[in-house]
């Protein structure tokens, strides 16, 4: 765990120490002032809603060794820290996000035994990081991301929260700007990173999937070789074979920056690859996985939907990498706890069963969502329950409209579109591509569609939520199950 000297902080991130003791060793950090522990460390941030240099003080009291400001210090802050003998710091540039990195690259530094993989894309993140998690736990020391603390913020937090004896830190690294994957990948000093895939998302604030595949390859930027128990490992990408930006990636930037590619997929020519796919009647996958060195292993995934062998595979195709035996890594994923909020299964018994996967959207993770609730058994009636994506740009009307043509294929019930914007579009889409119009049903606010919903939902019914995190939808599953 984390534990440095304010002096040496100072150094390291350009910070300016204002009060206080230089030799203070302070422990653990905290960008909130509730989750400040003693002789702790808490960063604020100036934020659009909420300053966190006005909870210094709280911090303080808490029992903080050290604050880091953003903002010039008040008389009495100052004044609270010197009575507390916590030190004050003032970040270079009052940038929180810098000082942040440069303390998580610094400590990753002095940690030369951490191997490091990243991973990003625009859909699967998060599953392919705990995946990844799951299967090199079977073997090492694992420490990843919580969550999707992937930005510039939460991946420092994933460094500087790791255990001493962590052996393989899995970071996620997501983005919503050119040049923050490359900022992420110089402070973690990835060996191995996977991209996932080049969907949709972000596409509002990177203009077109060119833009977010080169933002994604800047992972590359970062990668340096390594070594774990023994073994000089490469840096290596890994690739799903049939994304259609995997080889401009491969080519343009890995090949560029010296790093090895891998591919995984359904192919016989991808280095891991999952054939004889099949679903069972509950939506999961059962498949073979041909590994390079002949072994076929037949295999069930834990999560339903088709749509996630791929993530499946590059999990798998890296614990390879690091020579975990291949039946230890699969039966790591199969007792993996699954996310919150993500293709999960709520309710039952007399309630009707819900596929909460609410916690983000785009086009095709939208897509999947609905395969798994056309797959899924079911003696009722299937509902979709849709929300608005965001950050989808000047696309946003388009690609809301893609959705509600998707839906129209397949064998719903009911579609319930739940927003203002793009939900008008979506209907016409659907009804469009042949869905009845006294199947649909649109709503304002969640808070209108569960008084609508709940008194006439029924135990046999499958009830998908799918939206982007704004739209609330999790506030529709707890209302629903109330």
């Amino acid at each position: 765990m984390f534990s440095l000297d304010v002096a040496s902080i100072c150094a390291v991130t350009g910070g300016t120490l204002l009060a206080g003791d230089g030799a203070r060793i302070v422990k653990n950090v905290a960008i909130d002032s509730r989750a400040v522990v003693t002789d702790g460390l808490f960063v604020a941030f100036c934020g659009e809603r909420v300053d966190g240099n006005a909870y210094a003080p709280a911090a303080i009291h808490n029992g903080a060794a050290c604050v880091v400001l953003t903002a010039n210090p008040t008389d009495e802050l100052l004044d609270i820290a010197v009575k507390n003998t916590c030190a004050v710091v003032r970040a270079q540039d009052d940038d929180g996000e810098e000082f942040m990195l440069r303390l998580a690259q610094a400590w990753r530094e002095m940690h030369a035994d951490w191997f490091v993989i990243g991973v990003t894309g625009s859909v699967g993140k998060t599953t392919t990081k705990d995946m990844l998690a799951a299967a090199i736990s079977a073997q090492y020391k694992t420490h990843a991301t919580k969550g999707n603390f992937n930005n510039l913020i939460g991946l420092p937090l994933t460094i500087l929260s790791a255990p001493e004896d962590t052996q393989v830190i899995v970071a996620e690294m997501g983005m919503n700007h050119p040049g923050e994957i490359a900022r992420l990948a110089a402070a973690a000093h990835p060996t191995l990173a996977v991209i996932t895939n080049v969907g949709t998302s972000h596409i509002g604030l990177l203009g077109s999937r060119e833009n977010i595949a080169k933002a994604k390859a800047e992972i590359v930027s970062g990668m340096v070789q390594d070594k774990l128990e023994g073994m000089q490992i490469k840096p290596c990408l890994y690739l799903v074979s049939s994304d259609d930006f995997s080889n401009y990636i491969a080519t343009k930037y890995a090949q560029a920056s010296a790093v090895a590619t891998s591919y995984v997929g359904t192919s016989m020519h991808d280095n891991l690859s999952a054939r004889n796919i099949k679903l069972t009647d509950e939506g999961y996958v059962c498949c073979d996985v041909y590994y390079e060195d002949g072994d076929i292993q037949p295999v069930q995934l834990p999560i339903p939907g088709k749509h996630l062998v791929n993530d499946y595979l590059l999990a798998l195709a890296v614990a390879d990498k690091l020579g975990i035996n291949h039946k230890a890594s699969i039966e790591g994923i199969q007792h993996m706890p699954q996310t919150h909020m993500r293709l999960e299964i709520v309710g039952g018994t007399d309630k009707p069963r819900i596929i909460d996967d609410s916690y983000n959207a785009s086009p095709s993770s939208m897509a999947a969502a609905l395969d798994v609730l056309a797959s899924l058994p079911c003696r009722g009636r299937r509902i979709a329950v849709l929300g608005e994506m965001g950050e989808m740009g000047k696309m946003a009307c388009e690609l809301h409209n893609y959705v509600g043509a998707y839906a129209a294929a397949k064998p719903l019930d009911m579609l319930v579109l739940i927003g203002s914007e793009f939900v008008g579009g979506m209907r016409e889409a659907a009804i469009t591509m042949g869905m009845s119009d006294d199947k649909i049903e649109m709503f304002e606010s969640v808070d209108a569609a569960i008084a609508a919903l709940k008194p006439i939902l029924e135990p046999h019914d499958v009830v998908l939520a799918k939206a982007s995190r704004a739209s609330a939808l999790d506030q529709f599953v707890k209302g629903v199950l109330a």
